[in-house]
């Protein structure tokens, strides 16, 4: 007689407990909010215990990213091998960067337009704002003082790589790792060999790396969630209802329908497969609210659950975690019209076009982190002459908008990837039929 084999629990996935973590953070900071307020003791759970556990997960998280970028980027460029192909998955990868972004900003352009929310609010919230956020604005409007196109642009070559991944510069520590590679295709010796093997050790160090960080992802999503709703409450979110509510539908849009009509034309994936696969990604991009934490999450998601080759992968989603910001573009061309019009600024259609080409062009620039396209957007009202100080309007929601607009951001990643390398094999197979 065979004895019954014992079958183990089931383990609950890692992002269900993300999904739960989420919930509670969410729901208990909502309750301490309107319970307590400001209390002593709130505030000492926030600043002792929530906000640590918070900020030490991503600093885990961050502490990951300038390795795994430059490892990720090298490899990427030398495992396509071809110079043919490196240019070929290149200009795929800006085309579809700049037509996805275009499109973003045009649907938050057309919008915000259509709803008007800047014209709803009272004046007298918008002043008390702007006082609460008055030290806060000068300093993120005086960051972009005296930096010129030519000087964005000469930024990008660095002239200490090491320097500017100590300053956290992605895109110059990208564009290092990217001559790295593309000297690492040309060059055939046993040195540029051991070389190519080191990276790869320190490339899946990494990953495994991430591996133990992201069995930390429940504990801090529910404290970072804590954090936020605990401070923020609704007063702040009812207040500003038009805004929030026009930049989500403008998100949820470009999201839920521009990201589904491309994947299937051109991905060939169904909606439903895409947020099944991307679900883990799309909650760390959330609880986040920063691309270049969440691209260890990315890079693993899109390879093992939506297919992508790794070679792709890496190099889609590593050059997106900086270049393809669809939500921050929308946000940012959003809250510059919602500024005017709360201002009484009048703009033409030529300035607004305006806009929508600098919003393209700042959300590359825009750091992956929390709060990065707050430089960008002052500088852009300075531009106009809407008072650069309307950023207190929006400070006291820009987490939450930050939330999701990273997750548009992080998603664009993802799709752009599964185009991107469905495109790549059909190439792959003209070519092996040629």
């Amino acid at each position: 007689m065979t004895e019954p084999t014992v079958t183990a629990p089931r383990r609950m996935p890692l992002h269900t407990k993300m999904l739960i973590g989420f919930v509670v953070g969410t729901t208990a900071g909502i309750a301490a909010n309107l319970l307590v307020g400001e209390a002593a003791w709130l505030e000492g759970l926030i600043a002792y215990v929530t906000d640590p556990i918070g900020q030490l997960f991503l600093r885990l998280l961050f502490m990951l990213v300038m390795p795994l970028v430059f490892s990720a980027l090298v490899l990427g460029v030398v495992e396509i091998g071809d110079p043919r192909a490196l240019g070929r998955i290149g200009i795929k990868t800006l085309l579809w960067v700049l037509a996805v972004t275009a499109i973003a900003v045009t649907i938050g352009l057309v919008l915000v337009n259509l709803l008007q929310p800047g014209t709803g609010l009272p004046p007298e919230v918008g002043q008390e704002l702007l006082a609460a956020s008055s030290d806060r604005a000068v300093e993120i409007a005086s960051a972009r003082q005296g930096v010129s196109g030519v000087d964005i642009l000469l930024n990008i070559v660095p002239r200490n790589p090491v320097q500017a991944a100590a300053n956290g510069d992605l895109i110059a520590v990208m564009f290092f790792a990217l001559m790295f590679g593309v000297a690492a295709t040309v060059i055939r010796s046993d040195g540029t060999r051991s070389f190519v093997d080191a990276v790869q050790g320190v490339y899946d160090i990494c990953l495994k790396l991430i591996g133990w960080v992201i069995a930390l992802a429940p504990y801090a999503v529910a404290a970072l969630l804590f954090s936020i709703t605990a401070k923020l409450g609704i007063d702040v979110l009812l207040q500003l209802a038009r805004f929030v509510g026009t930049v989500l539908a403008a998100l949820a849009i470009h999201f839920f329908v521009v990201f589904p009509l491309l994947l299937r034309l051109f991905g060939g994936m169904g909606p439903l497969t895409f947020l099944r696969g991307a679900e883990p990604a799309l909650l760390t991009a959330f609880s986040t609210s920063s691309s270049s934490a969440t691209l260890p999450t990315t890079l693993k998601v899109t390879v093992d659950n939506l297919g992508v080759p790794s070679r792709v992968a890496r190099f889609v989603c590593t050059l997106g975690a900086t270049a393809n910001m669809n939500g921050t573009a929308l946000f940012e061309g959003i809250t510059v019209l919602f500024l005017a019009q709360f201002f009484g600024v009048e703009l033409s259609l030529v300035q607004q076009v305006m806009i929508l080409v600098l919003c393209i062009l700042g959300s590359v620039g825009a750091a992956g982190v929390p709060g990065g396209s707050l430089p960008v957007i002052a500088m852009i009202l300075a531009m106009f002459g809407i008072p650069p100080e309307g950023i207190g309007l929006i400070l006291g929601v820009d987490r939450l908008l930050d939330m999701c607009r990273t997750v548009v951001n992080v998603g664009g990643d993802m799709a752009g990837s599964v185009v991107i390398g469905r495109s790549e094999a059909k190439a792959e197979v003209l070519q092996e039929a040629a």
